[in-house]
């Protein structure tokens, strides 16, 4: 799959998000990359910044948070493009999930992990 391709799968996901959320968010970008960080092959996704639940008056000023989506860990672990369409929306949930507080724990109880 083409980087331009999962890009909008990416876009997709981020489109199904239910409006209520995505208007809650704030300063936060998403971007797609091809290989995570050395040292962590198999990430899908990451979450940096400060997320929503522990924000106060200092964060004024701050850079935009980040998610970043994998494609290379997505498409390898995928054996189909329906699967690279599921995961890559779980992964975009999961992370703006970060965005508003939510750990690892509570996504995985979610089904989201």
């Amino acid at each position: 799959m083409s980087r331009e391709e999962f890009e909008e799968l990416v876009g997709e996901a981020l489109d199904r998000i239910p409006s209520e959320l995505t208007r809650l968010m704030d300063n936060v970008a998403v971007f797609v990359e091809d290989e995570p960080p050395a040292g962590d092959p198999d990430l899908l996704g990451l979450y940096e910044g400060t997320p929503l639940t522990e924000r106060g008056e200092w964060y004024a000023g701050a850079l935009p948070d980040r998610i970043t989506v994998y494609r290379g860990p997505t498409l390898r672990m995928c054996e189909s493009r329906e699967d690279v369409v599921a995961e890559t929306e779980i992964t975009v949930v999961h992370e703006i999930a970060h965005h508003f507080g939510i750990d690892d724990e509570r996504l995985h109880d979610l089904g989201y992990g």
